[in-house]
């Protein structure tokens, strides 16, 4: 069978409708932010009965409404200019937004993130500067018995060859973090740069290991918090790993000091807890330590800290301690300063606003950063 040329351009005028009537329609856009720091989420699920949105800092999610087609919206009142993290629940399941490809990544909950941006870019934004670079190393652990990896982040102009040895900080993630999780949601790259950039910190190297001694610890998820002999193997083994496997091996790649005057340890929630652990239990290798709301519940500080003295005040340039005010563990970290206080240990503690976020530990690592090595 023959068809004429306008029998045949008819054919194809028909074959494409078909063919854009089956395409999905495109999905809504989510997140938008509003130039008065207001956001939409939108949330596509037709079959659904409550999706509500957690935003990163508020106490309880917030309920959206269903729209036409099924989608769920929800806008906010303005923000702040900020960072922030969010998930959507769908009938009790928490779901990642599909149309937001920053993700928030996590072990346990991985999320999404927003910016909302002010007037002048944060100390966490990527920034016209020089910027650095972050390396990814893997290994394999002979105490852990697993294969492990870190992350390392050499400033602007580093150069491997030279015989000037920068400082290092080694920096310890949190809970259900992974080993990228400074990196990708502290953002401790572009902080860094930027304060670099503007003569407010000096150039330094930044080790960000992984913070479990044992994996166990993550395995067991947040009911692992409730046993001590777990908790305390897995402070034990990260110890041993980060001293005995990851020190070394960056001070053999990295053309980084080994004196215990250029060498800093910091850590958020339970890497704040190792960081004191490390630190003040080998106050011979590092001079400068940073804990940001840190995991201290249920410790015995005599026997968790034996070599917290007023000796300890000479190896120490700082001891810098921080917790929002709104976080869960505000009470076991003024504890924790009261007991250091007796013992005639050094020590600064900062109470800032805020909750057990990545909004707080940002901030705090920008303010400890420009404390190092002067």
């Amino acid at each position: 069978m023959r068809f004429k040329p306008q029998g045949i351009a008819l054919l194809m005028t028909f074959a494409l409708n078909l063919v854009l009537a089956a395409q999905p329609a495109p999905p809504p856009k989510s997140p938008e932010v509003s130039s008065d720091g207001r956001i939409t989420f939108r949330f596509v699920d037709p079959n659904a009965k409550q999706v509500l949105v957690l935003i990163e800092g508020k106490e309880a999610p917030d309920a959206m409404a269903q729209g036409e087609k099924g989608v769920w919206t929800l806008t906010t009142p303005p923000m702040p200019p900020d960072l922030y993290g969010y998930v959507f629940i769908a009938d009790g399941a928490m779901r990642t937004d599909p149309v937001n490809p920053l993700l928030k990544p996590n072990l346990i909950n991985t999320q999404n993130m927003v910016l909302v941006a002010g007037a002048k870019p944060e100390v966490w934004e990527r920034q016209d500067v020089p910027h650095g670079e972050v390396h990814h190393h893997f290994y394999r652990s002979t105490i852990a018995g697993d294969d492990r990896h870190y992350f390392v982040y050499t400033p602007p102009n580093y150069n491997p060859k030279s015989s000037a040895k920068l400082p290092v900080l080694y920096l310890l993630h949190g809970y259900s973090d992974d080993a990228n999780g400074w990196s990708d949601v502290g953002r401790v790259s572009f902080i860094v740069d930027n304060l670099i950039a503007t003569g407010k910190a000096k150039p330094m190297v930044v080790v960000m290991p992984l913070g479990y001694g044992t994996m166990e610890f993550l395995a067991r998820s947040w009911d692992a918090w409730s046993d001590e002999a777990l908790r305390k193997k897995n402070v034990e083994m990260f110890r041993n790993e980060l001293l005995n496997e990851v020190l070394p091996q960056v001070e053999k790649q990295y053309s980084v000091s080994t004196k215990p005057a250029d060498r800093a340890i910091a850590g958020l929630s339970m890497g704040g807890g190792e960081t004191l652990d490390v630190g003040l239990n080998n106050p011979d290798k590092f001079a400068y330590i940073g804990a940001f709301s840190s995991a201290l519940q249920d410790l015995d500080y005599s026997a968790s800290f034996p070599k917290a003295g007023k000796d300890i005040n000479k190896n120490l340039k700082l001891l810098y301690v921080a917790c929002g005010v709104d976080d869960h563990l505000i009470a076991p970290n003024r504890k924790f300063i009261d007991y250091l206080k007796s013992k005639d240990v050094k020590v600064e503690f900062v109470e800032t606003a805020g909750a057990h976020t990545w909004m707080v530990w940002r901030r705090n690592v920008a303010e400890f950063s420009q404390r190092l090595f002067r």
